[in-house]
Parts: C-alpha cells; sequence; structure tokens
C-alpha cells in the first residue's frame, strides 16, 4: 500500500463529484450541464504533478430513483474527466437512501473501496467534500476530511466539521500542510 510522503503529501485526495468538483445539478444526467466549481482544474493539476493519486466517490441515488440510469451517470463522469482530467478511481453508490448499503456516504464503503482501489492506507487519504456525509464517511473509514460548504450545505453541517475550507484551494492548503491566508 502507498504511504503518505516523507514530507507528509498525503498517498491520495478523494473528492465528492457534485457540489465539490463540478457545480451540483440534482440528479444530472446531462454531460452538457457539467460545469466545474472555481479551481477545481487547477487543484488537480497540482495533486497529479505532486504524484498524489486521485479519486471520487459519489452518491447517486438517481439511479435507484428512476430519475436517471447508470449509464447516464458513467456519461456524466467521463465529461467531468473530459473537464478536469482522469481520475485514478471512481466509486458510485447507485443505491437509495433506504436501501441500506454499506457504500452509501455517510457510510464507509465507497471510501473504503477507492482506498483498496488505489493501494493507498485510508490513514493516508484525505476527503474533500460540500456536506456532512462526506465527512462522516471519510472518519469512519479511517481517512481525513476537509468540509468546503456551499450555499446550500446546512450551516449545522458547517459547524459539527472538525475542518472546513472556503474553497477547494484552500482546502488543498489544509491537505498539503500549507499555511491558508
Amino acid at each position: 500500500m502507498a504511504r503518505s510522503t516523507a514530507d507528509g503529501q498525503p498517498a491520495a485526495v478523494l473528492f465528492d463529484r457534485d457540489g465539490t468538483l463540478v457545480e451540483d445539478v440534482p440528479y444530472n444526467g446531462d454531460p452538457d450541464l457539467v460545469r466545474p466549481v472555481a479551481g477545481a482544474a487547477e487543484v488537480l493539476t497540482e495533486l497529479r504533478a505532486l504524484g498524489v493519486r486521485t479519486g471520487v466517490v459519489s452518491n447517486q441515488s438517481g439511479v435507484a430513483a428512476g430519475l436517471l440510469t447508470l449509464n447516464q451517470v458513467h456519461q456524466v463522469n467521463a465529461r467531468v474527466e473530459e473537464l478536469l482530467g482522469p481520475f485514478d478511481t471512481w466509486q458510485v453508490c447507485p443505491h437509495g437512501r433506504d436501501e441500506g448499503c454499506g457504500c452509501r456516504k455517510p457510510a464507509p464503503g465507497l471510501v473504503r473501496a477507492a482506498c483498496a482501489a488505489l493501494r493507498v492506507d485510508p490513514a493516508d487519504t484525505w476527503l474533500i467534500g460540500d456536506i456532512e456525509s462526506d465527512v462522516r464517511a471519510a472518519r469512519a473509514a479511517g481517512a481525513r476530511a476537509v468540509l468546503v460548504p456551499t450555499p446550500v450545505t446546512d450551516p449545522a453541517e458547517v459547524a459539527r466539521a472538525p475542518l472546513t475550507a472556503p474553497d477547494l484551494r484552500a482546502a488543498l492548503g489544509l491537505v498539503l500542510g500549507r499555511v491558508v491566508c
């Protein structure tokens, strides 16, 4: 398993998709609606240049609800990669909220699966997301997390988050142990 480097750089950084890497379009099955959030491309370019593995962990309950197909999810994910570059792993939970699966965030399954696919220790992994279920999934898997709230993030979730950043660039600074101004 890959470990953090001697300089404290993480082995991997995982991202939530909707609201974190790309603008949140509920139950998006249309690749033409994909719009990266500010700073996403630059953050990913820097991580890749440092040799940090990257992945996406995404709940897609619209599949279970019949609002979109798994093929549409894959098409949207492909568009994300066209705009932001390749990720080392994609982990998607297509289950509904009440199905009781172990992969749907806040359960740790997606994070654990991503770490297994990347052959990294969760303790050397960070997850950046926009809601509390991202933070809870990371912590349940033994990874660290940064919450990057959006205007729709519940303020109580922000208050409970152990680590927050105003944007992806600041989150990257926290992940890499840099002073964030």
